[in-house]
């Protein structure tokens, strides 16, 4: 109490203004051009439905609760919407697990299939900001009207407004009308210190002064104009009442929402934790009304959402006994990944922050290599090698690997300075980029995660693919649109991104005929091996990992037909199939334990390509292996035709069939899945003619691959003169 009076509004009429706690004012700001509008609209609409509950009830309390049940019955088919909404993206959540799952650490393919399901169920996710947004309009408009029951409840006149506000302002001493100076009117009204000073005012005021003081502000004894933080004493429960409420909605619709209770712990209490905030904070720093508003809203929504659950049951929609499974598939791929709180991740985390800031405490970085894992290098070895031993410039190589063997070459060769960036900091990285030339193997750039720098223009991108399949088959549609350059193993890559360019209208690249690294590091390494016959001929199984590849679709019968023929059989799954679907490839192992290691074999350690070596042939599916084994060995491949896995489904418009079409009749010989009880016979057939086979093969590669041998020197030669070029011209 000030002077008999409750001390309601000294921060509004004096010192700093409440609202502006949450929305600051200031001369020809932001606030006054757009919020203070945006307020005043939202005020006249809401003020319009509030001055006809207080018309009916003339309680300024039971105004508010009216208010309050009418936006929940406006807003109910708004709400039935949401409801059916939320059912139908928990039905779609198996499919995204799914996805998830079967493309664990591939982000940009995760986006491309869940966006694509998102457009099948037509569903846009930011659907689910629509619920806050609503709440925060009407709080919003609510705070407006409470604020200015002069306006929006009596319906007085503006200039008759104003004068009331400039006496306020007069006897208070205050030179700036707060957001709550009509507040401020009311209670020198209710107290009567306004009448005395009648003088200042015209005498038709008289009826406006009757209509103040007939305001009933309260409700059950309490000042729905009063503010806890001014108040204290008991109105402190008022926010803590707020608070309580929210978390009874929560914690209701973490288990009865369709949706919210599919959500994970973090974002059901993370949830929890803003709202309970967000409610304390207004509750104490606005009137007691607005908390009386977000007590009975929040226990509606409660009410609302028990009906909404009787007249559309999710149960009656959604399988969860399918959901769960993925969920479970889902979190065993996630359980294969470092513990982020062990002290090898801590040290990484520290690594990283380190080698970040290291990164762009470096001014005129010339060349970036980026690599996902360690075993990229070797795409860059031999045009690294030729940089190196041709210049004094400094290879920068981001890896998103902190084994990356990279660490330990740099030891050896101060020119490298190696980098480890996790591929959620890479994000960030690429974006403030600041380097002359990027090259990475990584496709999709611009696309998904990774972006062109925003920092610097004029960056060259250039591209390398990590195989020599073909491009228009294997990678997404536009995952080269975004590259300056693409490095091209054959003429096939050349043909293709020509194609691509031309189908979809995108500027043309540079196109540099480079080879393939890794095929002749696989040639002068298997020269150097001696070549004996094996008394049992070695057949090594290599499939690809994706859908219906050899080990999920004829394996056990590809096995038996080998071992009949007394080959030695030597199985390596892809390592991606192996660390997600572990089950899978044990319960193969286990199927197959009974035969003895010499005849068959499980090979799980993917550090050397020794079997490639020895094996007399290989039998695949789409894998890149084929090309790899019968480029390097020329020897030829058996070809299992599984389902062909297609990145880009616009490859059909194609003028040319892709080239892993190809090239299978050419360097391998094709059987189909269900005639797998011939492998064994056809493989021996092959080995028969496998001197003849030499020549062909070594045409057919010298054919379709540029400057067998000599990539590293084409390449290295390419991006040194393109350093050059630009050092002239700046």
């Amino acid at each position: 109490m000030q002077n008999g009076r409750p001390a309601l509004f000294r921060r509004a009429c004096g010192g700093m203004d409440t609202i502006a706690l949450l929305w600051p004012q200031g001369s020809d700001t932001r606030e006054e051009r757009v919020f203070i509008p945006m307020m005043k609209a939202l005020g006249s609409i809401l003020g319009e439905v509030m001055y006809w509950c207080y018309a009916l009830v003339q309680n300024y309390g039971l105004a508010i609760i009216l208010f309050t049940l009418l936006t929940k019955v406006v807003l109910l088919p708004f709400s039935i919407w949401l409801h059916k909404n939320g059912i139908k993206i928990v039905k779609l959540q198996a499919k995204i697990n799914t996805v998830k799952a079967e493309y664990y650490g591939d982000a940009g393919v995760i986006a491309e299939k869940q966006s694509e399901l998102y457009k099948q169920e037509k569903y846009n996710p930011l659907v689910n900001l629509i619920p806050i947004m609503t709440q925060l309009i009407l709080l919003m408009g609510l705070i407006e009207v409470i604020y200015h029951p002069l306006t929006y409840i009596l319906h007085l006149d503006s200039d008759c407004i104003q004068q009331l506000v400039a006496s306020a302002m007069s006897l208070r001493g205050i030179t700036e009308a707060g957001a709550s100076i009509q507040l401020s009117v009311v209670d020198l009204v209710k107290t009567g210190e306004l009448q005395g000073a009648l003088a200042m005012l015209p005498e038709n005021m008289d009826t406006a002064l009757r209509q103040i003081e007939g305001l009933r502000m309260d409700f059950l004894g309490i000042n729905m104009c009063g503010i806890p933080s001014e108040l204290g004493g008991l109105y402190v429960l008022s926010p803590l009442l707020a608070a309580l409420s929210s978390w009874l909605l929560c914690m209701f619709q973490n288990a009865q929402n369709v949706l919210q209770s599919e959500q994970g712990l973090w974002n059901k209490y993370g949830t929890m934790l803003l709202s309970v905030g967000i409610s304390l904070y207004l509750g104490w720093f606005v009137p007691i009304g607005v908390a009386l508003y977000w007590v009975v809203s929040n226990l509606c929504a409660i009410l609302q959402t028990m009906a909404l659950n009787q007249m559309i049951n999710p149960k009656k929609y959604v399988n969860y006994e399918e959901l769960e499974q993925s969920r479970q598939r889902l979190r065993a791929i996630e359980s294969l990944q470092p513990d982020a709180h062990t002290p090898e991740a801590k040290e990484n985390a520290r690594r990283e922050k380190a080698d970040y800031k290291k990164f762009f405490s470096i001014e005129n970085k010339h060349l970036v290599f980026f690599s996902e894992k360690s075993g990229y290098y070797k795409y860059y070895q031999d045009m690294m090698a030729y940089v190196l031993t041709h210049s004094n410039v400094v290879i920068h190589y981001v890896t998103n690997d902190p084994n990356d063997q990279i660490f330990a070459i740099a030891k050896e060769t101060p020119q490298i300075h190696p980098y480890y960036i996790s591929m959620k900091k890479a994000i960030t990285l690429f974006m403030k980029m600041d380097a002359d030339m990027v090259v990475m193997t990584t496709p999709d750039l611009d696309n998904y995660y990774l972006k062109r720098s925003y920092v610097r223009k004029g960056i060259e991108y250039v591209y390398v693919p990590h195989g020599m399949a073909s491009q228009i088959l294997t990678i997404h549609k536009g995952g080269c649109d975004h590259f300056d350059t693409a490095f091209c193993a054959g003429q096939h890559h050349i043909d293709e991104m020509r194609e691509m360019e031309e189908m979809y209208g995108t500027r043309k690249k540079n196109l540099v005929p480079v080879g393939y690294g890794l095929l002749d590091d696989l040639i002068a390494a298997y020269a150097q091996q001696e070549h004996g016959a094996h008394e049992r001929p070695i057949v090594l199984i290599a499939p690809s990992w994706q859908k219906d590849n050899i080990l999920d679709t004829c394996i056990d019968g590809l096995i038996r037909s080998l071992l009949a023929e007394d080959f030695r059989v030597v199985v390596r799954p892809h390592p991606e199939y192996v660390k997600r679907f572990r089950a899978q490839a044990n319960a193969l192992r286990e199927r197959w334990a009974h035969v003895d290691a010499e005849r068959l074999s499980m090979e799980m350690d993917f550090t050397s390509n020794a079997t490639i070596f020895t094996a007399d042939t290989v039998v695949t599916d789409w894998s890149g292996i084929a090309y790899e084994f019968s480029f390097a060995t020329l020897k030829k491949t058996l070809y299992i035709d599984t389902p062909m896995k297609v990145s880009n489904p616009d490859f059909y418009r194609c003028k040319t069939p892709p080239f892993d079409l190809n090239i299978r009749d050419r360097i391998g010989v094709r059987l189909k899945p269900e005639e797998v009880e011939k492998a064994g016979a056809t493989v021996r057939a092959m080995l028969a003619g496998q001197r003849e086979n030499e020549e062909t093969l070594r045409a057919i590669r010298d054919e379709s691959v540029f400057h067998i041998g000599h990539s590293g020197e084409y390449a290295g030669k390419y991006l040194l003169q393109r350093l050059l070029e630009r050092a002239k011209k700046q």
